[in-house]
């Protein structure tokens, strides 16, 4: 696949992330240079301890890299400082995690409504934007509900919301549907695919189902012992037919 520079959103260079464990050094991401770019649906598949987490947390700001560069849209995120690396996971990356992570005492609109709160969006705009948000994803009779009152896919789809809720540019989403049976987790998968051909918003998404990944990532990335061991292209059908138009 070629990659035109200027459309490089991505860009990490010879990153690590060691750590010790005892007198062992686990080498949890091991020189793994890659590109990815703007608008991309990359899957980053692996066996459990391959490395696909510990990557997409360097790439989310979570974490800081032992050596080497990651770079989101010209800012080497390991030259940030904690707060600038707190305003680029509240505005640039939006989080999606197998635990759906909703704060059980708050309705679902609050929950929504919560990254609006740290971004200092006005009272009265909030609770438009965060209605806006949850009826996307077909939660708008849910709104008062607690998460503990939902089922799993409902809550991931109030986690796709918040997530989405400061239109970032970048999705990154670690085993979406882990805890989700097979047609709920066709329907989540779906709406990432809206969000990637309808938004244009690039996805980053750690899977271990390679079935998963051929029918929705435009690429595949392969990871072995913090190490990268395969980078290939793949063709899917589009699903442009079967999305709601729009956007958040």
């Amino acid at each position: 696949m070629l990659r035109a520079e200027n459309s490089i959103a991505i860009h990490t260079e010879n990153l690590c992330r060691h750590y010790r464990m005892g007198d062992a050094l686990i080498r949890a991401v091991d020189g793994i240079s890659i590109r990815v770019v703007a608008g991309e649906f990359v899957a980053l598949l692996g066996t459990s301890g391959s490395g696909k987490s510990s990557l997409l947390n360097l790439i989310a700001g979570l974490d800081r890299p032992t050596s080497g560069n990651v770079v989101v849209q010209k800012s080497d995120l390991a030259k940030l400082s904690r707060e600038e690396l707190a305003k680029y996971r509240l505005h640039t990356v939006g989080m999606v995690f197998q635990s759906f992570n909703l704060i059980p005492s708050m309705t679902l609109l609050e929950n929504v409504e919560l990254p609006l709160r740290f971004a200092e969006v006005d009272r009265d705009k909030r609770e438009g934007l965060a209605k806006q948000a949850l009826d996307r994803v077909g939660l708008s009779s849910r709104l008062r509900h607690r998460p503990t009152e939902l089922s799993g896919g409902e809550q991931q789809r109030a986690s796709l919301a918040r997530a989405l809720i400061n239109r970032p540019r970048f999705l990154l989403a670690d085993e979406p549907t882990g805890n989700l049976d097979s047609q709920t987790g066709t329907e989540i998968m779906n709406f990432i695919r809206e969000f990637n051909e309808m938004l244009g918003m690039t996805i980053i998404m750690v899977t271990h189902e390679r079935t998963l990944a051929e029918r929705y990532a435009s690429r595949m990335i392969f990871l072995a012992d913090g190490k990268l061991v395969g980078d290939q292209s793949n063709v899917v059908s589009s699903a442009s037919g079967q999305i709601r138009g729009g956007g958040l």
